[in-house]
């Protein structure tokens, strides 16, 4: 479809958008009868950043607060007179079949180090560029507070990842190796007590990421979009969209395409665009813009909202805020918890797990949002605790800028979590609404051409 019948498109439907803007307010009140309240707070870096702390404190503190919820699922596996040793506690002459928990650390050849990186300078060979680092020589070390001991027996190195808390079950042997027979994950922690919907018949949570806008002329499928949330074009959605969740990766530049850079000059264009995008979108639904690993914020997890000043239309609009990566929240009576993708992806280097829809269940399952962070995935050194524990369990689950759509039903403890990987609209031209009375998922596609 060529740019002139877009424009005569727009044409046709301008009253439409007129008669729209006129009742506005009223599908709004309708629309977005929905409690919100946002619970990013953990993830806001209010303190005097201090990178003078070594990344040990957010590993004692990740045990210390995983232990008990740990504890809690080796009595529902093994039995309540099950042995729980720390490994100063074990004598390997005993023999003693017992659990231990701690946290995993796999020893790798092929992780990425800078003292490999600089080794021309000794006349060695330099490695090759890889996407995987994964290798036959990988060990597994499981570490408390005081001591480490190497994992051998039924435990699959090559599908665990460093920074993991679990609970192993068997026995030290002669040689200061523990001879695993089963292991047990934390999980996430059980919600309190059962959540109740405050509204009545469907509400939507859009969820949508990688929008990668560039210029004006990118975003025809965003337009697209816009129609279709705003009403424009009747849609079953119409009037039942509680929020927008934009999950990272909006913007970038024709540099940042051919080359991997940012111009600042690029990609000032492209903000500008992007402000108008989610201006138009805020005026028919509440919309949440996440960082994401290309937008321009912090690089470090978690990232913090981008800036205010960078959204000249949309900051006028109540509906519009910048959060969190990642991103906690609670619609409606349902709690949603989600992240940009980085997890997810840096997993799929040091793992044999491709599949992000498995990694992502995968997480849920370790019971943390970013288990690599900070050994191979960067993340604010925090010292008095880690706010990527899944303290509570959500009801959806989400990851962004994901290869396709996936999702899934996770039933664990009577608990029922809907699992989204969210494809990346710049390559797909689909975005997700989750409806939040049934946790049912669906895409639609925006093609163009």
């Amino acid at each position: 479809m060529e740019r002139k019948d877009f424009k005569d498109l727009e044409e046709k439907l301008a009253h439409r958008r007129a008669e729209y803007a006129a009742s506005v307010d009223k599908s709004a009140s309708e629309g977005f009868r929905c409690s919100y309240s946002n619970l990013s707070e953990k993830f806001k870096l209010y303190q005097k950043e201090d990178f003078s702390k070594q990344f040990y404190h957010i590993y004692a503190v990740r045990l210390e607060k995983m232990r008990e919820t740990c504890l809690k699922r080796v009595q529902q596996k093994w039995g309540k007179d099950v042995c729980v040793l720390r490994l100063a506690e074990m004598k390997d002459e005993e023999q003693l079949k017992c659990v231990v928990i701690g946290t995993l650390f796999k020893h790798q050849e092929l992780k990425p180090s800078i003292l490999k990186e600089i080794s021309e300078e000794h006349n060695l060979l330099p490695q090759p560029a890889r996407t995987n680092f994964v290798d036959d020589s990988d060990k597994l070390i499981l570490e408390d507070e005081l001591q480490r001991i190497q994992l051998i027996g039924e435990f699959n190195v090559h599908e665990a990842v460093t920074g993991v808390v679990c609970a192993v079950l068997g026995t030290p042997d002669s040689s200061g190796k523990f001879q695993v027979e089963d292991f047990c994950w934390a999980g996430p922690a059980a919600c309190g007590s059962p959540r109740q919907l405050d509204f009545e018949g469907d509400r939507f949570v859009v969820l949508v990421s990688g929008l990668g806008v560039v210029d004006e002329d990118s975003t025809f499928s965003i337009n697209l979009l816009i129609e279709c949330l705003a009403g424009v074009v009747p849609n079953k959605y119409s009037g039942k969209i509680a929020r927008v969740i934009i999950a990272g990766n909006s913007v970038r530049s024709t540099t940042q395409l051919k080359a991997g850079t940012v111009n600042s000059q690029e990609i000032l264009p492209a903000l500008q665009e992007f402000d108008r995008i989610v201006h138009k979108i805020s005026k028919c639904a509440f919309v949440d813009v996440m960082s994401g690993e290309f937008d321009i914020t912090n690089h470090l997890l978690p990232q913090q909202p981008m800036h205010f000043c960078l959204f000249k239309e949309a900051l006028r609009l109540k509906t519009f805020q910048c959060v969190t990566n990642p991103y906690d929240c609670e619609v409606g009576g349902r709690r949603l918890l989600g992240t940009s993708g980085q997890p997810v992806d840096d997993v799929a280097r040091y793992s044999t797990l491709e599949d992000p829809l498995q990694i992502l269940e995968q997480t849920l399952r370790w019971g943390h949002v970013s288990p690599t962070s900070p050994d191979t995935l960067s993340c604010f050194p925090f010292y008095k605790e880690d706010p990527f524990i899944i303290c509570d369990c959500p009801d959806v689950y989400f990851a962004g800028n994901q290869p396709k759509f996936q999702t899934k039903m996770y039933e664990d403890n009577q608990q029922k979590v809907r699992l989204v990987c969210i494809p990346s609209f710049s390559k797909t031209q689909e975005c997700v609404f989750v409806n939040l009375r049934t946790l049912e998922c669906e895409t639609l596609k925006f093609l163009v051409g």
